[in-house]
């Protein structure tokens, strides 16, 4: 089984009131990959520049992610920089450089394109159908999407719908994309537009999973210090559709209620430290063991 992912690598310049970091490590296929290789094999697509450090590509590949769709073209790799402030929910964004990723055109090669499933991360709409047209018949297919996408690309997203199995957003983008205030009737508002299954991440509050008809509710695990949390949802998106891979993408109620745990737990390590810090030295002996943790909070006890 494999996943292949389609997303940005990027350096991220970072402020939250734990401290800063310049230049890290980040992106969406970086944070899904890292998240994902605990369950499955995963093929990268996306582009960094010269300058991209060759440890970051290193970490990459002891994580066993497949690096044949992962152009290096000539210029600056993707920059980002951002400050969290109060209760960290939203970064305000300071400055944003595309540089070469400005010009991506996503290629797969020839040995992508038989991929069992296939995660289009929040870049452009018109990218994001054009990995479509190149894989052949995946058995799932996932996407995210951004609130750029929703205001300037919206009938193009809206063209995605249909053909994706999952869609996982958050609450501020399932609000405006449905122009709906309550989550319930914003979920159930994005299944009608295409996609069975809807994940819609809440931050520090967890996330909301409308499978079918049943709606599970998951609250994020609770930690004491929260440092950094970009990545956090490409890292439970990874958790989410890498487990599910794994259970040969079999989208039960079950194993989707079972891959929103993995996905927050996987988040609730990122948050920890700054950028991949805390992710990259996690075992799944620790994701096992927060996830036992986590249940037991969750459902203490039967009620009478």
């Amino acid at each position: 089984m494999s996943v292949v992912v389609v997303g940005s690598l990027a350096l991220d310049t970072i402020q939250t009131p734990s401290g800063e970091r310049t230049e890290a490590l980040g992106g969406s296929a970086v944070y899904f990959s890292t998240a994902a290789s605990f369950f499955t094999d995963v093929k990268l697509v996306g582009v960094v520049g010269r300058d991209f450090p060759r440890e970051h590509l290193d970490l990459l590949r002891r994580r066993g992610v497949d690096l044949a769709g992962l152009q290096t073209a000539e210029g600056s790799t993707f920059r980002w920089s951002g400050r969290y402030e109060g209760d960290m929910s939203q970064a305000r964004t300071l400055d944003t450089r595309l540089n070469v990723f400005g010009a991506f055109r996503p290629v797969l090669p020839e040995s992508y394109r038989d991929a069992d499933a296939v995660f289009l991360a929040n870049i452009d709409p018109d990218l994001q159908l054009d990995v479509l047209s190149q894989v052949r018949r995946p058995k799932m297919v996932a996407a995210d999407t951004m609130n750029l996408w929703i205001t300037s690309k919206r009938d193009r997203l809206i063209e995605i719908l249909p053909r994706v199995n999952l869609m996982i957003l958050n609450d501020a983008e399932a609000r405006q994309l449905t122009g709906e205030t309550g989550l319930v009737k914003a979920g159930r508002k994005i299944q009608a537009l295409g996609p069975s299954h809807v994940v819609i991440k809440k931050g520090e509050h967890g996330s909301i999973l409308f499978s079918g008809k049943n709606v599970h509710v998951v609250p994020a695990y609770p930690l004491e210090d929260v440092r950094d949390p970009t990545g956090a949802g490409d890292t439970f998106a990874g958790g989410f559709i890498g487990y599910l891979n794994k259970m040969k993408n079999r989208l039960t109620d079950d194993n989707l209620h079972t891959a929103q745990y993995y996905g927050t737990v996987l988040a609730s390590f990122t948050v920890e430290e700054f950028s991949l810090d805390r992710l990259k030295r996690t075992t799944f002996a620790d994701v096992r063991s927060r996830l036992r943790r986590l249940v037991r909070i969750v459902a203490p006890r039967k009620l009478s």
